[in-house]
């Protein structure tokens, strides 16, 4: 997957406005995506640095690559995914248009062959898009796909929180810091990534994980908040998904897949809530 991001990476249209770099993090002590990279390096006339953070931890990776890049924007997509030829460009000009601080765009699943239909029915692997031009909201903020300007990375300040390195969340908190100081983010909806998904990703248990982890961690953020009613919402919620479940078998199993990841999510957020379990990590 790698090979196939960075292939798409360094096919990007060039264009006059800018040029452009690559920085890989290997979150692997063992390197294990070295020996990759040095084939690309080989062969291209863009410049690509590979560095090596050992501590599996994805916030110090994304800190660690905007250590080490040296452009006035910076731009992230997982290794999992690749763009379209004119991301940048339609990221970079969307950003202009626009006179944001932030541009993001859209993370489209890949399908492999045989994957199972429940699971494209579902829309697991979906996300939602929005209108070029549209101010984000909190269920966009991720760096899957994102361009920022530079100066949001201030000298010193703390970029992506190492604390939520092992639950996720760190890229939401990120955005969040930037958000609250005035910082604008705006949708591209024409900057399209796609993400492959994975035979590790067609399981039921996968998503039912998933799902507990993300209401742990979610519970985590609404205590530090004291958001009482966020429980009192996730009880009724609970209740309500618990009673529709016999009825959802009847649907299909993309239906009943639904139902039940939501009751794990929110069994997850009371139980961390609670303090009976703490966020799971990845």
């Amino acid at each position: 997957m790698l090979s196939k991001a960075l292939e798409a990476v360094l096919n990007q249209s060039r264009s006059d406005l800018f040029s452009f770099e690559v920085v890989i993090v290997d979150n692997d002590k063992k390197r294990s995506a070295e020996d990759t990279t040095r084939i690309f390096q080989s062969y291209t006339d863009i410049t690509i640095t590979y560095t090596c953070e050992p501590e599996q931890n994805i916030a110090l990776a994304r800190n660690r690559a905007v250590h080490k890049a040296g452009g006035n924007y910076i731009a992230f997509i997982d290794d999992d995914e690749f763009p379209i030829n004119d991301w940048l460009i339609k990221l970079y000009s969307c950003l202009h248009e626009y006179q944001a601080d932030s541009v993001l765009g859209p993370v489209v699943p890949d399908y492999l062959p045989g994957t199972p239909s429940w699971l494209i029915k579902s829309g697991f692997c979906d996300r939602r898009r929005i209108p070029t031009g549209s101010e984000i909201t909190n269920k966009d903020k991720r760096t899957g796909n994102i361009l920022l300007k530079r100066c949001l990375f201030e000298q010193g300040a703390p970029w992506f929180d190492p604390a939520r390195g092992l639950t996720g969340g760190e890229d939401s908190d990120f955005i969040s810091r930037q958000m609250r100081k005035g910082r604008k983010f705006i949708w591209c909806n024409e900057a399209v990534v796609y993400e492959t998904v994975v035979e590790a990703r067609w399981t039921t248990s996968y998503y039912l994980n998933r799902s507990f982890r993300s209401g742990t961690i979610s519970a985590k953020i609404a205590r530090k908040q004291k958001a009482v009613f966020s429980v009192f919402k996730a009880v009724l919620l609970l209740g309500i998904a618990n009673i529709i479940l016999p009825f959802s078998f009847l649907t299909g199993k993309h239906n009943w897949m639904k139902i039940l990841t939501r009751i794990l999510y929110h069994a997850g957020f009371l139980l961390s809530y609670t303090g009976l379990v703490d966020a799971r990590l990845r």
